[in-house]
């Protein structure tokens, strides 16, 4: 849940709500190893996250969901807890890293804070916003960062 929305759903925000340091916040959601392992046959095939056996021969010693995997989670998470934008979440580039598997049974949650946030002088109509998502386990250990730049509208502009 957002700290400045309630569990309703959270209003939409323009460039001028959003404040550098405003925190949101997610609830649960546990990965399972039935999941890891379609995600994995779909789109990163590899079999660390295919197999139980293999995995445990892997660097990894065990099935791990794949980063992007992770990523995606990461996404529904962070459109759940907020910032919800005006415009939706339109992105400009991010930056990842992941820093620990995410294996199956983890329950990851994230912690999203607005790092930065500039007005663009060449398009007044909007701004770009950068946030720093934290994508945690059960444990409170950091799975993975990413650093979205988005695309936010300025108030004044949706309302000429």
């Amino acid at each position: 849940m957002s700290e400045s929305a309630g569990s309703a759903g959270p209003e939409l925000l323009y460039f001028e709500d959003v404040q550098v340091g405003q925190r949101f916040h997610s609830g649960p959601y546990t990965v399972r190893a039935a999941e890891i392992r379609a995600f994995a046959a779909q789109f990163d095939p590899q079999p660390f996250h295919l197999d139980e056996q293999a995995a445990r021969g892997s660097l990894f010693g065990g099935l791990v969901a794949s980063g992007w995997h992770t990523a995606a989670i990461t996404m529904r998470l962070s459109l759940e807890a907020g910032p919800r934008f005006a415009a939706g979440t339109v992105g400009l580039g991010a930056d990842v890293t992941w820093q620990r598997p995410v294996r199956a049974d983890d329950t990851l949650h994230v912690q999203v804070e607005v790092i930065d946030k500039v007005a663009s002088e060449s398009k007044p109509d909007r701004g770009r916003v950068v946030m720093r998502i934290e994508t945690r386990n059960q444990r409170g250990e950091v799975a993975q960062v990413l650093i979205p730049r988005v695309w936010v509208p300025r108030r004044a502009a949706a309302s000429a």
